[in-house]
């Protein structure tokens, strides 16, 4: 009898043994948890493939095949354990081109003139198989998920070319997701017939990145593919049109005068040299050069087939997005836009917002729990309450503040309307005065506009001002400026700034700093981003056109100011200086975001 009992006890203490030295992922606080057991990277399974797509960019007449690399725990091939995705892919893996003189466009010449060609750099490509990028391994694989990255059309070891926004970089990625799904297939060569099954993954998959890296998640949310369950997009461009282009106007992103679509292809274009000649001449000297349109900055099919907005129908995924609110380079109107779309479509989604530049995750833990809720089904509440996380303007990034949504239920538009003082100064005020006449202002591409900010009086700009704030004021959403001009030439740039005054408060800040947001536009496109029009030199237009998104609270002391002036040296074309823009102080205003209200602000600006 003893025997027996020995017995059973040795065999139930085996059982348990066995039992807690099988890994499988766990959670705490509902976020999944490092597992011991995966952490060493010795034992972890990393192999390459090339998942065929189901177009042909490079004109070879087969399917482009997209070079994917896999990290996975040892325990999904010794224990059958299935696990899912996380996904990063990017046109960036294998290095990008070098840095030359006239690879940019040249911004120095009038508006509408004719454009020297620029110079095409060459990459060469850099990295080596199996390793595409060690970006999102060590964070995810210990927690229990498989993480994987592609290289995106033309580039790296992926075959195709890049199109910068073309159907080709939404449908490469949802190819990867439809092989991790036994939809498509893998191959363990590019050219090869000898198949690579994903057969570790339970096919959920969630999808993360930054800039163009952040951009490539959304696109593939778009084609509706089943398995991407959730999204996490950091600074995506999500449109190529609101990225080199505002209102009608020429404009380059921050930090990248003269850049466009074209530079941006031969920035990446690091993949097969044997297919560049075909693609270049395909793509970048036939669809991009025909389609980009510098000389009106019209919105066209070109960019329309390059703005996810009007891709979203098919969306499934749920959706995370995070932005700066001081991103001048992808400016926050860029996840602005999708996030409103999706919420109208009743998608999960919520939103967070910094008060710094380009990239800056949500915090960790709120990613955590997102990819934790949809890839593991874990019921931990990250899609129930407030859909809006703000890190406020001295808070850590680690810090955001909770509201309902973005922009602010409780913001409402406050119309602010232009009161003269002087020549090119005057007030902000609430009350419409009564015929104020015009005001000039002429172009000077030589005064930035953080020197025009500053300067006491300039007839290079107009500037507005409201009484010093007596308490905190709050703005969030869009700002929208209504505005009836007049130039001496037949085209002229239009910039607007809105400013917190007064900046000698802050002498050892930057101009940019103090900026509450911006906004460009070209009059000539008064009717509409699609259609422009030589302007009848004195003659008055009208135009309404938001500014880029925010969510600031201005301090006591301050005053907002509203500052217009003509060529931007950060971000426009710059014509020789002398054209003049006549301002119509009664038939101009800006309508602000002010939390509380009409009320709120009065209370702030009432002696």
């Amino acid at each position: 009898m003893k025997k027996y009992l020995l017995l059973i006890f040795i065999l139930g203490f085996t059982c348990l043994v066995i039992a807690q030295e099988k890994a499988e992922p766990w959670f705490k606080d509902g976020e999944a948890q490092i597992v011991p057991a995966f952490e060493n990277q010795n034992d972890w399974i990393r192999t390459d493939l090339w998942v065929e797509t189901t177009f042909d960019t490079d004109g070879d007449g087969k399917p482009d095949r997209m070079h994917v690399d896999v990290t996975r725990p040892k325990q999904t091939e010794t224990e059958g354990l299935k696990l899912p995705v996380v996904y990063e892919s990017s046109p960036y893996f294998a290095g990008v081109a070098p840095e030359v003189e006239g690879a940019f466009h040249d911004v120095h010449h009038e508006l509408g003139a004719f454009e020297k060609e620029i110079v095409h750099p060459t990459v060469t490509r850099t990295g080596q198989r199996p390793i595409i990028s060690n970006t999102q391994i060590k964070t995810w694989v210990p927690r229990g998920y498989i993480v994987i990255h592609s290289s995106s059309p033309g580039t790296g070891l992926s075959q195709g070319s890049p199109t910068v926004g073309g159907d080709n970089e939404s449908l490469a990625p949802k190819a990867v997701i439809d092989w991790l799904n036994g939809r498509a297939k893998g191959y363990t060569t590019p050219d090869g017939t000898e198949e690579v099954k994903a057969y570790w993954t339970t096919g959920k998959v969630g999808m993360t990145g930054t800039s163009y890296n952040g951009t490539i998640p959304l696109a593939a949310a778009t084609t509706g593919v089943e398995g991407l369950e959730a999204i996490i997009p950091i600074a995506p461009n999500t449109s190529y049109y609101h990225y080199y282009r505002s209102n009608g106007l020429v404009r380059s992103p921050g930090g990248y005068l003269g850049e466009d679509v074209d530079v941006l292809y031969d920035f990446i274009h690091s993949g097969n040299e044997s297919k560049r000649a075909y693609n270049n001449a395909t793509y970048r000297d036939n669809e991009i050069k025909n389609g980009i349109d510098r000389k009106t900055g019209d919105y066209n099919e070109f960019w329309a087939g390059r703005d996810y907005l009007n891709d979203m129908e098919p969306m499934k995924a749920a959706l995370f997005m995070a932005h700066g609110f001081n991103d001048w380079n992808v400016m926050p109107e860029h996840s602005y836009r999708i996030y409103k779309a999706a919420e109208e479509m009743g998608l999960p989604v919520k939103i967070y917002y910094h008060q710094k530049g380009h990239g800056g995750p949500p915090p960790f833990s709120m990613m955590n729990q997102w990819f934790t809720k949809y890839l593991f089904g874990i019921e931990n509440g990250i899609e129930n309450g407030p859909k809006a996380w703000i890190v406020r303007e001295n808070d850590s990034n680690e810090n955001p503040t909770p509201y309902p949504n973005y922009p602010n239920p409780e913001a409402e538009k406050v119309t602010l309307h232009l009161k003269a003082t002087s020549k090119n100064e005057g007030m902000l005020t609430v009350e419409k005065s009564k015929k104020q006449g015009t005001q000039t202002l002429v172009d000077d591409y030589h005064f930035s506009g953080d020197s025009l900010a500053q300067l006491a009086t300039s007839k290079h700009r107009l500037l507005f001002v409201t009484p010093v704030l007596k308490e905190d004021l709050h703005l969030s959403g869009l700002s929208k400026l209504n505005i009836k001009l007049a130039s001496s030439k037949p085209a002229a740039n239009l910039s607007v700034w809105m400013v917190s005054l007064p900046w000698n408060k802050y002498p050892d800040a930057k101009i940019t700093d103090n900026i509450i947001t911006r906004g460009w536009a070209d009059p000539q496109n008064y009717k509409s981003i699609t259609e422009s029009e030589p302007l009848i030199p004195g003659m008055f237009y009208e135009m309404s056109f938001d500014l880029i998104p925010d969510d600031q609270v201005i301090p006591a002391g301050q005053q907002i100011g509203l500052m217009i002036f003509s060529s931007d040296s950060q971000f426009t074309l710059l014509p020789e200086p002398g054209t003049t823009l006549t301002i119509d102080l009664d038939g101009t205003n800006i309508e602000i975001p002010v939390v509380g209200g009409k009320k709120a602000l009065e209370k702030a600006i009432t002696n």
